[in-house]
């Protein structure tokens, strides 16, 4: 029987985490489809947005993918980052990102989005959903998190999907705050208000 490989390919690229206590740091990211670590631009100015909100947040990275968006959270003061990703490869790299920079407020997870919230049994103040693009998740994942109670009252969700696309249908209690466009990309940041319809 064949042993199991438990450590990622060499990387395919790597990003930057661009403030907080790692600024500078590099992580390596693996070669897989549909894996698109989100642009430093973007990211500036995210979490420019989110900077009010990250300290002694926890956040929830549904795709994690590259840990961009995770990694940066944590890096800016986030007191629990978990970090969800599906694709074997993508989720020993980012163990192995989150070995090196000795990030104890980072949980992996090597599962699916939608099996993740399933079995979650607290609530975030902040959650990534970024997910690879022809899977067409958004929709599906943000009503998930809504019944599973898994936001705090106030959360912010930041979501991103092709510029070519209308914004997916999503729940009424979500009120947009920031809404911009970076090539063929849109990212938007919603902030959830409980006790409303979904």
């Amino acid at each position: 029987m064949a042993k199991q490989n438990n450590k990622a390919r060499t990387g395919a690229g790597t990003l930057r985490i661009i403030g907080g206590i790692w600024r500078g740091r590099k992580l390596g990211f693996p070669e897989v489809e549909g894996l698109r670590p989100t642009s430093d631009r973007t990211r500036e100015t995210v979490f420019n947005w989110l900077q009010p909100h990250i300290g002694a947040s926890r956040c929830l990275d549904l795709f994690a993918g590259s840990g961009a968006l995770g990694f940066e959270a944590a890096s800016r003061g986030a007191a629990e980052v978990v970090l969800v990703e599906n694709d074997r490869q993508a989720f020993l790299q980012l163990k192995q990102n989150a070995e090196a920079l000795q990030a104890a407020n980072c949980h992996i997870e090597n599962t699916s989005a939608e099996q993740v919230i399933g079995v979650l049994d607290k609530s975030f103040d902040i959650v990534f959903i970024d997910p690879p693009y022809q899977a067409d998740l958004w929709t599906k994942t943000a009503f998930a998190l809504l019944s599973h109670n898994l936001l705090s009252d106030g959360a912010m969700i930041y979501l991103e999907y092709p510029a070519k696309h209308d914004l997916p249908d999503l729940p009424s209690a979500w009120y947009l705050l920031k809404e911009k466009k970076a090539g063929d990309v849109k990212y938007c940041l919603f902030e959830f208000h409980a006790g409303e319809d979904a």
